[in-house]
């Protein structure tokens, strides 16, 4: 949740002088250093006071927060720990009591020292990446090459960095050979890439090493706050746009590679359905022909830049797929750039036919919500067919009453919120009346969002299915759902962001009509279960879990850095609707029974294990032949799937996401591959339904439920002795 503020604060520019710590900054004969301006030193003196007496957390310039920064300053620098050296970081210490004071002077030279030693240590990788490639590569010597050292010991002696620049270079000739590639044009490809890397960083500005640090700053606060410098607002303005012409994609960070973050609901990407979050961008070109510039180690606004582009035009993506790791195979995905429309991302449904011991079919309804919507312009104006997700969702309810379903299923996975109004309206179809979600702001004053329409629009059986990505306005209408016991929630814990942010203006107090300063989106409250619990961090844990790839506590607002915990106040008055306990423990009961022999569980469970285990470990081999008898088999192993006799598992199946490695796939296998993901059930769709229908048959016969229920404690009960 966002929201626009405007705050008067006084301002004291002036600044005493302060002498920093002794501290040698590492220069060559070629390079420039980098110094800050007085204008960053205004816009840090404003940042500071906002961010240090506007929080919604208690933040205080002390010694505690500078050690932070110094941290989040340097993770942002070198993630992977890949060229600074332990001495560096040493050297850096110095800093980490001193870095506040600096800010209370709106002294920016520490963070631009050690900015000038990180652009001197990417100058020397670079410059040792390109001679190795006149070195000979050999892929017979059992060595194996550590891709991800972000928890690694910074490495001592320029001779270690070597050593895993060295590996680094062999794996990425590797991957490119294992795609089919000629030696020259690895090389070719390899050179570019390392001479843009030293290129990207030597073209710096001032204003960037500045936009660094105050994220750093912002960062060692809250996960959530961030500095956004006036380009960086501007692609802020333009994400939040429903008329934003690109692929509808948000971007991230990953180690070396630019990372899909999430998949924009109602988008281009979204819409194609090949581009998955977690995907990693290895290369972009333009239109179907254009040549594919390598973007690996590029700055996350630069890439941005290359995809976004007129509507209508073809953007090219290289990736890697999450599931397959940085040894590959790649895949190139080509996207028409178009507008992402409200009517794109609008709620929609489907009927689910179940079949029953009796024979006969059960319908279960599936409303599919990609995002929180509502018209305020149109509903400021009171037009009458202003367009919301509550209103929407209400005319799709009548329509899959006519159409005789018994259950309903609200869908919001990859939701990532929306508008809070619309989350407490939509639950009110659900409810009768009452508090949907508490707000607490920064001084303790906690307000309650409620429903005061009375009545049900759906008052029938009811699971709200959820997923890792399910965040903010999701988790408010799901824990609602499930403090009420009005549902079932099935599927993975939900995000975990359970906060407010504000979009705070700096040249509000500045001087001049010209942008110049950027903004601040800042936290400013948290929202808090009718139970009193708080859904920041923990998120919404399932009633009936599914099973899913990796550590919860790895992904999620758990897994960012100074994430607010978890807490609790006092419970809103609400009366939950019934006791659902006895319903999911049988229906969880009967849905482990019922996938415990189904061969696409199977093979989700598989590739669970598969992906956990490369998940562990952080490295590839460098020897051909074990990489290339890893490829052949995924191969053996997709293709024994193709010839199963149950369909191919969607989405969470990583070998159904991996095309051959050979780059020029001729037209009939790729529409036989295409048409063959379009076939593909939902797997977890399809079980919701079937958990949705086991509760409809256990709430329209108690004595049935009772036995089952009793049942179920027996075999529980045995387990336990077992």
């Amino acid at each position: 949740m966002l929201r626009v503020a405007k705050l008067i604060l006084p301002l004291l520019i002036a600044a005493p002088v302060w002498t920093a710590p002794a501290y040698a900054s590492v220069a060559s004969e070629d390079s420039v250093l980098l110094q800050p301006t007085m204008e960053q030193r205004f816009t840090t003196n404003l940042a500071t006071k906002l961010l240090t007496n506007w929080h919604y957390k208690d933040t205080r310039l002390d010694d505690e927060l500078s050690s932070r920064i110094l941290d989040s300053y340097i993770e942002m620098l070198d993630p992977n720990r890949s060229y600074f050296l332990a001495s560096d970081i040493r050297q850096f210490e110095s800093l980490r009591t001193e870095l506040d004071n600096a800010l209370q002077h709106n002294e920016l030279q520490p963070a631009f020292d050690v900015y000038n030693v990180y652009l001197e240590r990417v100058h020397e990788r670079a410059n040792y990446a390109l001679s190795q490639l006149d070195e000979p590569f050999e892929f017979t010597t059992d060595e194996s090459y550590q891709y991800d050292r972000s928890e690694a010991d910074w490495l001592e002696t320029a001779g270690d960095l070597d050593e895993h620049w060295r590996k680094r270079v062999k794996n990425d000739y590797l991957r490119l050979k294992l795609a089919n590639k000629e030696h020259d044009e690895i090389i070719d490809l390899l050179r570019t890439r390392y001479e843009n890397l030293d290129r990207r960083v030597t073209e710096l500005k001032s204003d960037d090493i500045f936009n660094f640090f105050m994220n750093a700053f912002a960062l060692a606060i809250e996960p959530h706050t961030a500095y956004l410098s006036p380009r960086g607002s501007d692609n802020f303005e333009i994400s939040m746009k429903l008329s934003l012409e690109g692929i509808g994609a948000l971007l991230g960070r990953e180690s070396e590679y630019t990372s899909i973050a999430r998949v924009v609901p109602g988008g281009p990407a979204d819409q194609d359905g090949r581009l998955k979050a977690g995907d990693r961008v290895v290369s972009v070109g333009q239109g179907a022909e254009g040549k594919m510039v390598d973007v690996v180690g590029w700055r996350v606004d630069d890439v941005v830049d290359l995809i976004r582009g007129p509507k209508d035009t073809v953007v090219r993506l290289e990736v890697l797929p999450e599931d397959v790791g940085v040894e590959g195979p790649s895949k190139v995905i080509d996207i028409v750039r178009n507008e992402v429309k409200l009517e794109e991302q609008a709620a929609s449904s489907r009927i689910i036919d179940v079949p029953q011991e009796d024979g006969e079919m059960m319908k279960v309804g599936v409303i599919d919500l990609p995002v929180f919507y509502l018209d305020f312009n149109g509903r400021a104006r009171n037009l009458p067919d202003y367009r919301s997700s509550t209103r929407d969702v209400a005319r799709i309810i009548d329509e899959l009453k006519a159409e005789g379903v018994e259950g309903l299923i609200m869908d919001l996975r990859n939701n990532g919120g929306g508008s809070l109004l619309e989350a407490t309206t939509l639950t009110g179809l659900f409810i009768d009346e009452g508090p949907v979600v508490q707000v607490r702001n920064g001084s303790g004053r906690v307000s309650t969002e409620e429903d005061t329409d009375p009545g049900m629009a759906w008052d029938g059986p009811l699971a709200v299915l959820v997923n890792r990505y399910s965040a903010s306005a999701s988790e408010i209408f799901a824990a609602a759902i499930q403090d009420y016991q009005r549902g079932v929630i099935i599927g993975e814990p939900t995000f975990g962001k359970g906060t407010v942010q504000s979009l705070l203006d700096l040249d509000e107090y500045g001087l001049s009509d010209q942008p110049r300063m950027g903004q601040l989106k800042i936290t400013q409250a948290q929202f808090f279960r009718v139970n009193g619990g708080s859904t920041q961090n923990r998120g919404v844990v399932p009633d009936i879990r599914f099973p899913s790839a990796g550590d919860p506590e790895d992904y999620g607002e758990s897994a960012l850095p100074n994430a607010l915990p978890w807490t609790e106040i006092d419970p809103a008055p609400y009366q939950p609707l019934e006791d659902l306990d006895q319903l999911v423990a049988v229906a969880d009961f009967q849905f482990r029974g019922r996938v415990k022999d189904d061969q696409e569980f199977g093979w989700l469970m598989e590739d669970i294990e598969e992906f956990n285990a490369s998940s562990e470990d952080r490295s590839v081999s460098l020897l051909e032949a074990t990489r290339r008898e890893e490829m052949d088999a995924k191969k053996a192993k997709r293709e024994a799937r193709k010839n199963g006799t149950g369909p191919l598992v969607e989405e969470l199946d990583p070998l159904a996401l991996v095309d051959d490695v050979e780059e020029d796939i001729d037209e009939a296998t790729e529409e036989e591959e295409e048409s063959e993901e379009d076939e593909r059930p939902d797997l977890m769709l399809r079980e919701s339904a079937r958990i949705v229908a086991d509760m409809v048959r256990l709430g329209a016969d108690g004595q049935l439920l009772a036995t089952q229920f009793s049942q179920v404690k027996r075999e529980n009960q045995g387990e336990a002795v077992n």
